[in-house]
């Protein structure tokens, strides 16, 4: 019998790149002159994976947000890897919205990427491991079927497919 073949299926994102481009976006802020004075906030925890802004109004908040993807999209984070949410109100008629930068796949998503690859009816054999999925075969060209097929399908988030041998 043939050796298997394998790949893992994760969803990483390069915290590094993260911090890049928040420094380009917080740079941007205190330069941009129709943002310059407007009390426009940005902060960053990286062991938390969140992403903070702070602003005197909605449409200001809109805006650093709208920096911040486009700075993330020039430093290759997909978007799809930044929740984020609702708009509160802060203190002193200012707006804050907080995102959380996702990574490894959760056991829902999880779940449902394994129902959607059996139901390709391909001959592969999925693992689910934590937070990330190992797909094996005896065929590398089914194992390629099956990144073909996960590339056409939204999980809502990004999905890197690794370690294929």
């Amino acid at each position: 019998m043939a050796k298997e073949s394998s790949f893992d299926v994760v969803s990483s994102v390069d915290m590094q790149e993260v911090d890049n481009a928040f420094q380009q976006a917080k740079k941007e802020l205190s330069q941009r002159y129709d943002l310059k004075g407007s009390g426009a906030e940005i902060t960053l925890d990286k062991q938390k994976k969140t992403i903070t802004v702070a602003a005197p109004a909605d449409f200001v908040a809109r805006q650093v947000i709208d920096i911040i993807g486009s700075k993330l999209i020039k430093r290759g984070i997909d978007l799809a890897a930044v929740k984020w949410g609702d708009p509160q109100a802060a203190t002193g008629q200012t707006v804050r919205q907080v995102a959380t930068i996702v990574e490894g796949i959760d056991k829902e998503t999880a779940g449902k990427i394994n129902k959607d690859i059996k139901g390709t009816k391909l001959k592969v054999k999925v693992a689910i491991e934590g937070d990330k999925l190992r797909v094996s075969s005896a065929s590398r060209d089914t194992l390629q079927e099956v990144i073909a097929f996960l590339k056409g399908q939204d999980y809502g988030q990004p999905l890197q497919y690794v370690n294929y041998r």
